[in-house]
């Protein structure tokens, strides 16, 4: 069994205006102080309106519901002890004329020295699976099958349509924002974990990033776990779609894994055509044509059922078919989370956004 992590970012909010709240380090000391979360599961994150949960390592889907459920609700609770609330939305839907201060720490700052504007508009958050797979090599191997999958995975994520207060028209604002960084979006084909490794160190000792933890591909190798990094995905509305992702990671990760042993040839896309339907996937979610693995326009619908019967087998092993699937089709009934964001903007205006994205505060 493939053991799997999750690491959600929020947004702290003013609960009437729903602007940025910069009181992490406020939110931080009372959450650490609460009977159901450990200190070391809340940090801090870039700005300081924004706040990051991390799972406990887990083994089974109810245990990453249960954790999320445990952590939303201590992060939530110690928000509204100090006056703001948590937003679970993948951008902020409005912004201050002022931004947002940065986190006091060495990195945070000497990004910010670096890059200002484009620091300033970090106010986004993602979602983060860790899927255990120590051998490296092996990591790599599934990096390389699983990055043609990852625009379809954002699709099914994309829940950050909003920004100073407008829709953009894309469903992931999240991920334009975040692809202006030197090393982001889709990630390259490695040779093995050796090709990797250089490349990896290039960037370093070249300067052009200050660190590898600045290695922003929407999937990488972890440098502190032994696990892969899947970071496509914004941060999701409800916890039970956190889950499904995670599931779905997981059994991609497992059907990586069986390919690469039988001797499965990967699936290649050129670099550009990743590009551009990652861009395609956060411009319009769910709502139009997917690219299936032999690059050709399909209804959103039809790839899910592909990708669903790719990992079907996985799925069954690890016991998820049945609550992966599930939610799948509901996704498919209700749209994404993006979408609902859209429903509350034109049936009720920001206050509704408000209640729609704080719901689980």
């Amino acid at each position: 069994m493939i053991t799997v992590g999750v690491e959600e970012e929020y947004l702290l909010v003013d609960p009437v205006s729903l602007l940025p709240a910069p009181l992490v380090e406020e939110v931080r000391a009372t959450a650490g102080l609460a009977p159901i979360a450990d200190a070391r599961e809340v940090q801090d994150e870039l700005l300081q309106a924004q706040i990051e949960v991390a799972t406990p390592v887990c083994g089974a889907m109810d245990e990453i519901g249960g954790h999320l459920l445990r952590l939303r609700h201590a992060v939530a609770s110690a928000a509204q002890a100090n006056g703001c609330r948590i937003a679970t939305s993948g951008a902020a839907p409005l912004r201050d004329a002022h931004p947002v201060p940065v986190t006091s720490k060495t990195r945070y700052l000497r990004m910010r020295g670096e890059a200002r504007l484009l620091v300033d508009e970090q106010l986004i958050c993602g979602m983060h699976v860790h899927v255990g797979i120590p051998d490296r090599e092996t990591a790599v191997a599934v990096l390389n099958r699983l990055r043609v999958w990852l625009p379809t995975l954002l699709a099914m994520s994309t829940n950050s349509p909003l920004w100073d207060g407008q829709d953009t028209g894309f469903g992931s604002w999240r991920t334009i924002i975040f692809g202006r960084w030197p090393v982001s979006g889709p990630v390259p084909r490695f040779k093995g974990v050796a090709d990797y490794e250089a490349r990896a160190e290039a960037l370093v000792a070249s300067r052009l990033i200050a660190d590898r933890g600045q290695l922003y591909w929407q999937a990488r190798l972890s440098d502190r776990y032994p696990t892969l990094e899947v970071r496509c995905c914004d941060v999701q509305l409800e916890a039970d779609e956190a889950v499904m992702l995670a599931g779905i990671v997981r059994a991609l990760a497992a059907t990586a894994i069986a390919e690469e042993e039988a001797g499965v040839p990967p699936v290649e896309w050129q670099p550009e055509i990743l590009q551009a339907a990652t861009w395609y996937a956060a411009r319009h979610g769910l709502s139009k044509t997917l690219l299936d693995l032999e690059g050709r326009p399909r209804s959103s619908g039809d790839v899910l059922g592909m990708l669903m019967r790719h990992i079907g087998p996985a799925l069954e092993d690890s016991g998820d078919q049945r609550e992966v699937g599930s939610l799948v089709h509901r996704l498919l009934r209700r749209g994404t989370p993006a979408d609902r964001q859209r429903r509350a903007l034109a049936d009720g205006g920001l206050p509704a956004v408000t209640a729609l994205i704080t719901a689980e505060a």
